[in-house]
């Protein structure tokens, strides 16, 4: 961590046909827990020009219909601004083929009996904060995310009319000593209209690139490319397919940290691919938010059908005494699946928003969403130690 380096993150914004299924898959989830909380979801989507396909398995009120799914996934896509002719949020052939939970899975993950709750899958998750952000994200990630954050509200409040939903950035910064000090590079590809070229695209994205990047931070000219190809007219499905979760390093940490492979979109929260991350990173952040680390890296591992995890796994960089850390947290909350879900609240329909512009790094919001970003165990921690 203490040496000089170029690091690069990258982001998608919400109208990316990989961030559509994930929007998509994420409202589905939301619909079966506003109508039951202990539903279960495993969603996929797929969509291409003009065509949506849902699939996977859930298990929650049979007034839960297909047609209302459909209406779902179009609200979605809607929402995102996608009237374009080759894909169009009203007249896109959208077909859902979700059916019924496995019941060999149902089993292994009900309680019953002594038996507590078990996960919803095997694997392992892991959980990352820094110094380097107020949000206590790796620095590249965290404004790849703001540039797109701010093209996506202009468009929506009707500023940048020449602008379309599907967009992409990446940040490449200098590190000295271990800290980031300024972007060397900056990509910025943006779908829009016909009415203008590269040269107006430029201009239009060029401000909001300088007002989420730290006073000067700002690389040179030459090394600013907005939408390299020269043109990006045609976008979104219509330019290339997508698929719920193919953009897990966009979700969690640009690269910056390890990451367990499961994707978190379209999953209720007995899934620990996706609670498991969240409990990881909020222990993470409070260790980093209670000044015991400028770094903290946290893996947490389990096996289907069984409560307790596996292992626990804390790294600091030797900054504090971690056999302890690892004890301390673990005593601060209970990581079974049940025990997640309950500390942080996640079974709600909280998840649309979580969909793009990462996981991590975010507010928490009155409604619950992004509650594993508080840092309620920061003077608990401080106190421990």
């Amino acid at each position: 961590m203490k040496r000089d380096f170029v690091f690069t993150s990258e982001s998608v914004s919400e109208g990316h046909p990989d961030k559509i299924c994930d929007r998509i898959s994420d409202a589905i989830v939301d619909t079966y827990l506003t109508a039951e909380p202990q539903a279960r979801c495993g969603v996929e989507t797929l969509v291409t020009t003009n065509r949506v396909v849902l699939a996977g398995e859930t298990r929650g009120p049979a007034s839960i219909t297909a047609d209302q799914l459909i209406e779902v996934a179009r609200k979605a896509i809607r929402e995102i601004g996608y009237e374009q002719d080759n894909f169009h949020w009203q007249r896109a052939t959208v077909k859902c083929h979700i059916h019924n939970q496995s019941a060999d899975i149902a089993q292994g993950v009900d309680m019953s009996g002594n038996k507590d709750e078990g996960a919803g899958d095997q694997g392992m998750m892991f959980g990352f904060a820094c110094n380097h952000t107020p949000a206590l994200m790796p620095a590249p990630i965290y404004y790849s995310h703001k540039i797109l954050r701010a093209l996506s509200e202009a468009r929506h409040a009707g500023k940048t009319p020449d602008l379309g939903p599907d967009s992409k950035s990446q940040v490449t910064l200098q590190y000295v000593d271990g800290k980031p000090v300024r972007a060397t590079k900056v990509v910025v590809s943006v779908q829009h209209s016909e009415r203008v070229d590269q040269r107006d695209v430029r201009e239009i994205v060029r401000p909001f690139v300088f007002a989420a990047l730290p006073e000067g931070w700002m690389c040179d000219e030459d090394n600013f490319l907005v939408n390299p190809t020269g043109r990006f007219v045609i976008g979104g499905p219509h330019g290339d397919a997508g698929v719920t979760g193919r953009k897990i390093i966009v979700d969690t940490y640009g690269g910056y940290a390890p990451h367990g492979g499961g994707a978190f979109s379209g999953k209720d929260p007995t899934k620990v691919d996706r609670s498991g991350a969240y409990a990881a990173r909020y222990l993470a952040k409070n260790v980093v938010s209670a000044g015991l680390a400028d770094f903290c890296t946290i893996q947490v591992a389990y096996a289907i059908g069984v409560a307790k995890p596996l292992s626990f796994y804390v790294d600091t960089g030797d900054a504090v005494d971690e056999a302890k850390l690892g004890q301390v947290l673990q005593e601060m909350m209970d990581l079974s699946p049940r025990g997640i879900r309950t500390h942080l609240g996640l079974n709600k329909p909280i998840y649309t928003p979580t969909s793009s512009y990462g996981h991590f790094g975010r507010d928490p919001e009155p409604s619950g969403a992004f509650s594993w970003e508080r840092t309620d165990l920061a003077d608990e921690l401080r106190r421990a130690f």
